[in-house]
């Protein structure tokens, strides 16, 4: 038995000087602050934007796992400071604040970049999804639940460009839109809001990943596979955009929300995709054939 757990601890080994990964401690707390940073060091920092509306803003379940910062891994507070990232990520709706896939998409794509390049990354994520909102509303700049949703993401962009460069947008929203008339444009819709997007950060072929709504049992079961056909019709049109796959992800209870489980896979497959589509990197493939 001892024998086997030393070969155990030196295959981890080995495996570990062939892709970056970050070691938790094995006891953390769900409840300690968020620590503020004046500057962040000299490495090359990529920015993410999360944007849509609730199962971006998460409502999963924050357990021990999800609150534990990673040095390289940075976001914002809610006076546009510079912190530590851990979830939650969002701050817009503080009694409904839950866990997004924004640390398990940063976490996985540090991991999984080849050493020694990932060594000089750090990655700034930045939270602008409310819950509830429309894609009219986030056309129209409108208020809502107290946040300007394009005003807040144009400031947010403003921060990373201070910061780092924009790499790409998280996208997942369409559970308000999931119904007629506005399902069946609902494609016309995003693409103009990537448009909008893209003039905004001034990066006409900027990356953007939008991901499936649900697809567990619910009341709205159709009229969300409709908006997810739409969703591929859209990438399908849209140059640089990527549908990530909601398939086998399971709900909260409520049939709609992502549990927490789903959260950290989704934020897996926005990794993933971001590794295979726009990096396409050795690691992803490599890591793919272990699992």
């Amino acid at each position: 038995m001892k024998l086997n757990f030393i070969i155990y601890l030196i295959l981890i080994g080995t495996l570990s000087g062939c892709i970056h990964k970050y070691n938790y401690p094995e006891k953390v707390f769900s409840d300690f602050p968020k620590e503020t940073l004046e500057e962040m060091n000299d490495n090359e920092v990529w920015v993410f934007i999360m944007a849509g509306q609730s199962n971006m803003a998460g409502r999963g379940a924050v357990e021990p796992q999800d609150t534990v910062k990673h040095p390289d891994i940075f976001s914002i507070n809610s006076e546009n400071e510079i912190v530590y990232a851990k979830e939650p990520l969002h701050f817009y709706e503080p009694d409904l604040t839950g866990l997004d896939c924004g640390m398990s998409f940063s976490v996985t794509l540090l991991d999984r970049l080849p050493r020694p390049y990932a060594d000089r990354i750090k990655i700034l994520i930045l939270p602008t999804a409310v819950g509830g909102s429309s894609i009219h509303q986030w056309l129209n700049n409108d208020e809502f639940r107290g946040v300007k949703l394009f005003s807040n993401f144009a400031e947010k962009v403003a921060i990373g460009k201070d910061f780092g460069t924009i790499k790409g947008i998280l996208w997942h929203q369409g559970e308000s839109d999931a119904r007629p008339p506005y399902v069946l444009r609902y494609h016309e819709y995003l693409a103009s809001l990537t448009n909008k997007f893209r003039a905004e950060v001034g990066d006409p072929e900027l990356p953007i990943f939008v991901g499936e709504l649900g697809q567990f049992p619910s009341d709205h079961r159709y009229n969300r596979s409709v908006l997810n056909e739409k969703l591929q019709l859209f990438v399908d049109e849209t140059p640089s955009t990527y549908l990530i796959s909601s398939k086998g992800l399971t709900d909260k209870g409520d049939g709609t929300h992502f549990d927490s489980k789903s959260q950290r896979e989704l934020g897996r497959r926005f990794a993933n995709s971001y590794l295979k589509n726009v990096l396409n990197l050795w690691a992803y493939r490599t890591m793919q054939n272990q699992n």
